[in-house]
């Protein structure tokens, strides 16, 4: 008599990544990266025109390009911590965002994201802010 073998494991439930598009928002400018949760890693992706509802029709591409499943935007601080006019307009933008395209929006700290992608060498200082912030909100993802 042979006896069956046992029935193989089921394999272990694997979570999907999930992918996000970042920000830097700047008055002027807005950097943007993207990354995912699978090899929290992020890339710089390109730089828009801040201040206008054409940001927001670029914005509208590279979600559509894209598809994150949320959002990610750097918010200025003094370097103490306290918040000033531009981490008003960060929040601001971000409220946009949700509104917009209905994706959640998470709000990262970015002091010194400019003072690092300047250090890595970056020719576009906007975007790889960008992937900075992603990073930092990726490595802080359990």
């Amino acid at each position: 008599m042979i006896a069956a073998s046992p029935a193989p494991a089921a394999a272990p439930a694997t979570r999907a990544a999930t992918s996000y598009l970042a920000f830097d928002f700047g008055t002027r400018r807005v950097g943007v990266a993207s990354g995912n949760t699978l090899t929290r890693s992020a890339t710089p992706l390109s730089t828009i025109t801040a201040g206008s509802d054409a940001q927001f029709d670029a914005i509208a591409g590279l979600i559509d390009a894209w598809r994150p499943d949320a959002l990610v935007v750097g918010v200025p601080r003094h370097p103490d911590g306290a918040e000033h006019e531009n981490t008003l307009r960060a929040r601001r933008f971000a409220r946009r965002l949700h509104g917009r395209f209905g994706l959640p929006v998470h709000e990262v700290d970015e002091r010194y994201s400019t003072v690092e992608a300047a250090a890595r060498g970056a020719r576009d200082l906007d975007a790889m802010s960008a992937a900075i912030i992603l990073e930092q909100f990726l490595g802080g993802i359990r």
